[in-house]
């Protein structure tokens, strides 16, 4: 798709300091972008390829303007005035409405005329499925599942029963939401299942990730409010809540029945244990391990980051001789006191 430079930056709402007739096709990166390409400028340590990018525009902010060779655009927010771009440039396609002949559909499934089902698709009983939605390839929705207008399930998207899903959902293939939690009671050695009786609730416009699981609750429902984004590779337990446009990167794990507030972000590989209340606002870092409610709004970080292997194992031997140093420490401020009289705290 082709978009004057003109025409582009009235639909972003940006400002345009250059030739409004620049033709843009496509879009790269600063120092890979050629001739009729946007480009942008959102974290400052590629600042210094603004003077010879080959891009024909660039969306900044206006204390980088100064630097740019090319046409600007200038905005204050560059990394979300490109998305609203890049998706003008790059809409997604519209499926054509229809069932196609290789998808199985249960005669109680009440799919709207607007609604696309692709090849191999199995529909359930009762199922029930709004205007405008696509159902991808290979995907499998059970009994008495609900999905919402406009949602769209790339491919291979599994909803187990019961499942409820949203307006303006979008699940990338392999998604897998309603399984069974991990539920078992212990009988003298032996694992007993807990039936999983709680369903999967989610919001709209909630973004699930490739790979990424939502368990169905035990007895209440596991659910996602509205605006959530989950990368890839996510696990969520089940009862688990998490609030209004709280977004998780990839292969985060929260565990049972813990409480996510809103506006919270979540970094890659962050493991949250179970029965824990996390509050609105909360950042935690990549990699961190949440052992305990943070209700508090702010940035939390909890784990070691890596070093040189040699450094690592002198921090372990250390750490091995904590104690010892501590009732070392402990003598020693009974001896300074019997000496001197002073207490140390």
């Amino acid at each position: 798709m082709s978009i004057r430079l003109g025409e582009l930056a009235e639909a972003v709402g940006a400002e345009l300091r250059g030739d409004p007739e620049i033709a843009i096709q496509g879009v790269g990166t600063l120092q890979r972008a050629t001739e009729g390409q946007l480009s942008f400028l959102s974290n400052s340590a590629y600042r210094r390829y603004l003077a010879e990018t080959g891009a024909s525009a660039v969306i900044l902010s206006e204390e980088a303007a100064s630097d740019c060779s090319v046409a600007t655009l200038v905005t204050d927010n560059p990394y979300l005035t490109y998305a609203r771009a890049a998706s003008l440039l790059f809409p997604v396609a519209e499926a054509a409405p229809g069932i196609a002949d290789s998808a199985v559909i249960a005669a109680s499934a009440e799919i709207d005329k607007s609604a696309s089902i692709g090849p191999c698709s199995v529909i359930g009983e009762r199922v029930r499925i709004g205007a405008d939605v696509v159902v991808g390839p290979g995907s499998v929705i059970e009994s008495e599942c609900e999905i919402g207008e406009q949602t769209r399930l790339v491919a291979r998207v599994t909803l187990c029963h019961r499942t409820r899903v949203g307006a303006r959902c979008l699940l990338h293939p392999g998604s897998v939401l309603g399984a069974d939690g991990f539920g078992l009671a212990n009988d003298q050695g032996r694992w007993v299942k807990v039936p999983q009786l709680g369903r999967v609730w989610l919001g709209d416009d909630v973004e699930i990730g490739a790979n990424t699981t939502v368990d169905r609750g035990a007895l209440e429902d596991t659910i996602l409010h509205d605006g959530v984004k989950l990368d890839n590779l996510i696990q969520i337990a089940h009862n688990v809540e998490v609030g209004e446009h709280t977004a998780m990167a990839g292969c985060a794990g929260v565990a049972g029945s813990t409480k996510i507030g809103r506006n919270c972000t979540i970094g890659g590989q962050t493991g949250l244990v179970g029965h824990i209340t996390i509050g609105d606002n909360v950042h935690i870092s990549g990699a961190a391990l949440v052992s305990r409610s943070f209700p508090k709004a702010g940035y939390y970080s909890g784990n070691l980051p890596a070093m040189e292997n040699s450094a690592w194992r002198k921090l372990i031997a250390r750490l091995r001789r904590l104690d010892d140093m501590a009732k070392d420490l402990k003598l020693l401020k009974k001896k300074v006191k019997s000496l001197t009289g002073e207490s140390f705290k």
